[in-house]
C-alpha cells in the first residue's frame, strides 16, 4: 500500500471509533448513572531516513552531514477512558432509588459468584424482597426487606431500616456498602450500566458512606448521566471535518496518482 493511502486510513479508521464513542455518549445522555468515554489518541511510529544534499554541498564546496527527514506512520486509538465526574442528581418517588454524592460505587453480585460494580442506583425489589437493580443482580451485601413493611429508609451513610405492619420503630435490616478504587478510569465496562475490577483499576476497597473519603447515599434520588449534549455536538462536528479533510486528502492523492501514470504512458 502507498504509504500516504496507510496514514489517511489510519486517520479514518481513529475518527471512526472517536465518532462511535461520542454517538454512545449521546445515546446514553438520559442513561442513570451513566459516564461518558473519552477516546484518546496517540501517533504511531515514525520512518527515519537520511540523504546527502550533492546540490548543496557542491555549491557551498563543504562538507555537510546527512540531513535526516522523518515520516509518521499515522495515528491509533490509544485509549477508551470513562470520565466519573459526578452526574446531576434528580430527586423521585421511588424510595429504593439511591444516588452516590461524592466518591463511591455499588457492589452488585453477578450469576457467576463475580462482583461488579455501578453507579446507578435505581433499584427494586425482586419477589423474595432482595434489593436489585434493573437486571436483577443482587446488592453485595444482600439486604431483603421484610414483609409487611410499609415504610423505607437509609441514612446518607447506607443503614437501611424498615418499618413493619405501622409499628413505632423501624428496625435496621442492612448496610449498604460502597466501594471505591485507587484508579476508577481503569474499570472495564460490561453494559447494563456495570464495571468490573482490572490490574489497571487496583483492588476494590469498601467502605461506608460519609466515612474515609466515600460519598454520601441520597434515597429518593436518582444521578443522571454526566454527558454534556452541546459539547459532545460539538466533538462531533469537530471529528466529522477531520474526517472529511482526510477523505479529500486521499482523492488528492488518487489524483497525483492519475496524473504521475498518465505522464509515464
Amino acid at each position: 500500500m502507498y504509504q500516504p493511502l496507510y496514514v489517511a486510513a489510519t486517520g479514518l479508521s481513529a475518527m471512526q471509533d472517536e465518532i462511535l464513542d461520542i454517538t454512545n455518549n449521546l445515546a446514553n445522555a438520559k442513561t442513570v448513572g451513566f459516564k461518558k468515554g473519552q477516546t484518546q489518541m496517540e501517533s504511531l511510529f515514525f520512518i527515519e531516513k537520511s540523504f546527502q544534499d550533492h546540490l548543496y554541498t557542491a555549491m557551498s564546496g563543504s562538507d555537510m552531514p546527512p540531513v535526516n527527514v522523518e515520516y509518521g506512520t499515522g495515528v491509533r486509538v490509544a485509549a477508551t477512558t470513562k470520565d466519573f465526574t459526578q452526574g446531576t442528581l434528580e430527586t423521585t418517588s421511588n424510595p429504593f432509588d439511591f444516588a452516590v454524592q461524592g466518591e463511591g460505587f455499588f457492589q452488585l453480585k453477578m450469576p457467576d459468584g463475580s462482583l461488579a460494580y455501578a453507579r446507578a442506583g435505581n433499584f427494586h425489589l425482586d419477589n423474595e424482597g432482595n434489593l436489585v437493580d434493573p437486571n436483577g443482580h443482587l446488592l453485595e451485601p444482600a439486604i431483603v426487606i421484610p414483609q409487611g413493611t410499609t415504610a423505607v429508609s437509609v441514612r446518607q451513610d447506607g443503614t437501611v431500616l424498615a418499618v413493619v405492619n405501622n409499628q413505632n420503630s423501624a428496625t435496621e435490616v442492612g448496610q449498604i456498602n460502597l466501594v471505591r478504587f485507587t484508579n476508577p478510569g481503569g474499570l472495564r465496562s460490561i453494559g447494563q450500566n456495570l464495571y468490573q475490577m482490572t490490574d489497571a483499576s487496583g483492588q476494590p476497597i469498601v467502605g461506608t458512606a460519609t466515612q474515609d473519603g466515600f460519598g454520601s447515599i441520597n434515597q429518593y434520588a436518582q444521578e443522571g448521566s454526566n454527558v454534556d449534549v452541546i459539547s459532545e455536538m460539538m466533538k462531533m462536528v469537530m471529528t466529522q471535518r477531520v474526517f472529511d479533510t482526510v477523505s479529500k486528502a486521499v482523492a488528492s492523492y488518487e489524483g497525483m496518482l492519475s496524473s504521475l501514470e498518465k505522464m509515464k504512458s
